[in-house]
């Protein structure tokens, strides 16, 4: 391999992580710079471009306490000097706030819940983007999630966490957000 593919594929990759770390961290301009701006995402109930779909995360993540995806096994298949396909494996780990409130029922699938229960789903699925290479950058044109698992049970308290622990942070604050501000 040449290279410039072995740079390609790195920024490729970074462009994935920054997806993930800006939705779990709710850097929604993290998130958008993965993206071009006529980019498609079909992300399940979602179907449409990136300003609807950060609303549609913006919306979505309100409630929801934590958020950690793990990706993996990552394949990225080049179509032309400037285009490629990748597939990324993700287990995505989320805690749904009890303001959520009847909006946690349809994660549970059934399961009795408290009302001021919190609610802990996995989802695990793959990415299959199309990337392209546009002013130097390369970022998701079209993206479309493929769903293999879900699961969502009541959480339990405290979410098993000890306060004496670094816990993650959505609000600006996370360990790895104030490590980079120096």
């Amino acid at each position: 391999m040449d290279d410039l593919r072995i740079r390609d594929r790195m920024e490729i990759e970074a462009c994935l992580f920054r997806y993930v770390r800006g939705v779990d961290r709710r850097n929604w301009d993290l998130v958008r710079s993965a993206y071009h701006t006529d980019a498609f995402d079909d992300h399940g109930n979602y179907k449409g471009d990136i300003d609807g779909f950060i609303a549609s995360l913006i919306k979505r993540h309100a409630t929801i306490e934590q958020s950690m995806h793990v990706v993996s096994n990552l394949t990225i298949d080049f179509t032309g000097p400037d285009s490629a396909v990748m597939e990324a494996y993700f287990i995505t780990h989320q805690r749904i706030s009890p303001e959520a409130g009847d909006a946690r029922l349809a994660y549970l699938r059934g399961a009795p819940i408290a009302p001021d229960q919190a609610v802990e789903t996995e989802v695990i699925g793959r990415y299959v983007d199309r990337m392209t290479r546009k002013d130097g950058a390369w970022r998701i044109a079209h993206r479309t999630v493929v769903f293999e698992v879900f699961r969502g049970q009541p959480a339990p308290a405290g979410g098993g966490l000890s306060d004496r622990w670094a816990l993650s942070r959505r609000d600006g604050n996370d360990p790895i957000e104030v490590a980079l501000r120096g």
